[in-house]
């Protein structure tokens, strides 16, 4: 599977988990992911975020995805995902992408970020939740 299908493949696995509190309590209160309290936003509306996690375990392949929204919208635009080494040490995460339409401004969003794992067993790719966090964010012009 291409690097593209799969980073959707674990952002999509992730807003299920995230909207589901019972796979919540399955992540090990050790593994953690944190989000930067600052994001940009450029000129053309790319929008990077960034923040550590930490995660052990891992067999599958290991993603820390990202997804954003503005205001009182549901909708949420995923903004990149960038492979996770679980190790039990702390790593810095970045991801960038430009949601479309290009709809987000400078101000404050509401971000998720997610470590998940995806794993094959039987031909399907099942997801396992390392960790999660939701906070707001500022994003800063630049």
């Amino acid at each position: 599977m291409s690097l593209r299908p799969a980073l959707g493949l674990a952002a999509g696995a992730a807003l299920l988990l995230l909207a589901a509190p019972a796979a919540q309590a399955t992540a090990d209160p050790y593994e953690t992911v944190t989000v930067d309290p600052t994001g940009r936003i450029a000129a053309d509306g790319t929008v990077t975020l960034s923040g550590t996690y930490r995660c052990t375990g891992g067999t599958g392949t290991v993603f820390v995805s990202s997804t954003v929204a503005q205001g009182s919208s549901t909708v949420h635009h995923g903004i990149g995902g960038t492979g996770a080494v679980c190790d039990g040490m702390e790593h810095i995460w970045q991801n960038t992408g430009m949601p479309t339409p290009t709809s987000l401004a400078a101000g404050v969003v509401h971000v998720e970020a997610t470590v998940m794992e995806l794993n094959s067993q039987g031909g399907l790719l099942l997801p396992r939740l390392h960790a999660a966090q939701r906070q707001d964010v500022t994003l800063i012009e630049g």
